[in-house]
């Protein structure tokens, strides 16, 4: 009997993609609605394109998580402040994701990437696989060697399995967190060890497999084929600690309190038959509202 797939999507990857590339659409009380309109079109067209068996979508709580607290800088570049068109957008959002029948599952101090982690986790214990439908590279972390969990970027349509992490990072899934803290992350202001590259990020960790492995001495370097092996020991001696704190922030938690993903609870039976209509009568957004291809 094959394992039942479980279609997992990272809500606010195409919150914030329709906002960028779709115009407003306000309601008729005013609320900006573009960015949760663009959203619930991806949702409905997933849907009804893969008829999943079993599909949530996860949630940001909030712009600021537990990771502000450990680095200030953190995601600062994003500001302190929603732009005040989208900030009521990711509550309208929540009600698509329940209104065409998907649960969706948020915590406070958490982000996106760490409910999806810990629901990995609990569902991979069940037999089940695992498609995160995301354009989040950091989640490359959670693909697994054995093929259950893999990636889907719905953009480009391509699915991304540990090869493909690879062949995209040059590393190992496991490994890139440690990755990212050598080569920093522009989008969530994250900074890298300087001199480190993707490639010599990639060189240094299969020749040494983590941050820990990387020698200070230029003479540990011996026989890795990089171009200045010396002056990447001495930066990494030298900001060791930092690469470490980024590491960790980098790393998905996957053991948020009070996340509990079942089988049982993430069947997909279509679209509310009030709930949806409902919101999209009150938003005024028309036909979308017999899209739906499947009724609860």
């Amino acid at each position: 009997m094959a394992e039942p797939l479980v279609h997992l999507f990272d809500g606010h990857v195409y919150i914030f993609r329709a906002w960028v590339t779709l115009p407003d659409m306000p309601a008729p009380d005013g609320t900006h609605t573009g960015a949760a309109y663009g959203f619930a079109n991806t949702l409905l067209r997933y849907l009804a394109d893969e008829s999943p068996e079993y599909a949530a979508c996860c949630f940001d709580y909030a712009m600021k998580s537990f990771r502000n607290d450990v680095f200030p800088a953190y995601k600062s570049s994003r500001g302190d402040d929603v732009p005040p068109d989208l900030a009521p957008q990711f509550d309208l959002a929540r009600d698509v994701s329940w209104g065409v029948g998907l649960s969706a599952h948020e915590r406070p101090d958490y982000e996106a990437d760490d409910i999806l982690g810990t629901m990995v986790d609990q569902l991979l214990a069940e037999g089940a696989r695992v498609r995160i439908i995301t354009a989040d590279k950091d989640l490359a972390q959670l693909v697994t060697e054995d093929g259950r969990v893999s990636l889907y970027d719905l953009q480009r349509d391509t699915h991304m399995d540990a090869d493909g992490v690879r062949e995209k990072f040059g590393v190992n899934p496991d490994q890139i967190p440690d990755y990212l803290a050598l080569v920093g992350d522009n989008i969530d202001d994250l900074p890298g060890v300087p001199g480190y590259g993707k490639k010599s990020a990639a060189v240094a960790l299969g020749a040494f497999g983590n941050l820990e492995g990387i020698p200070d001495d230029p003479a540990g370097w011996e026989g890795v084929e990089v171009r200045g092996a010396k002056r990447l020991a001495a930066n990494m001696a030298e900001h060791r600690e930092q690469a470490l704190q980024i590491r960790e922030l980098a790393t998905v938690v996957r053991t948020v309190p009070g996340i509990e993903a079942r089988l049982s609870g993430l069947e997909w039976h279509g679209a509310d038959r009030e709930r949806f209509p409902d919101l999209c009568d009150r938003l005024g957004w028309g036909r979308i509202a017999t899209r739906p291809s499947r009724w609860a």
